[in-house]
């Protein structure tokens, strides 16, 4: 893991991906992000990727349980 401090302003790139991360704002505990990627790679806050990979286990298990 690496673990970076930037102040507002500030952007880090990852040049596997071509995306920049950009820190718009800090207010309380709370931190506002830009994230600028090309179209092809996909983007998503952790909550909403939990929620497909669990809807795909589901899927998976029930396409299983019905034998198709």
């Amino acid at each position: 893991m690496l673990v970076l401090s930037r102040r507002v302003g500030e952007r880090i790139f990852i040049p596997s991906i071509g995306a920049y991360v950009k820190v718009l704002a800090v207010k309380g505990g709370t931190v506002r992000l830009s994230i600028e990627a090309p179209a092809e790679v996909l983007v998503l806050r952790e909550e909403l990727r939990d929620k497909l990979e669990s809807e795909r286990r589901a899927q998976a298990s029930s396409l299983t349980l019905s034998g198709k």
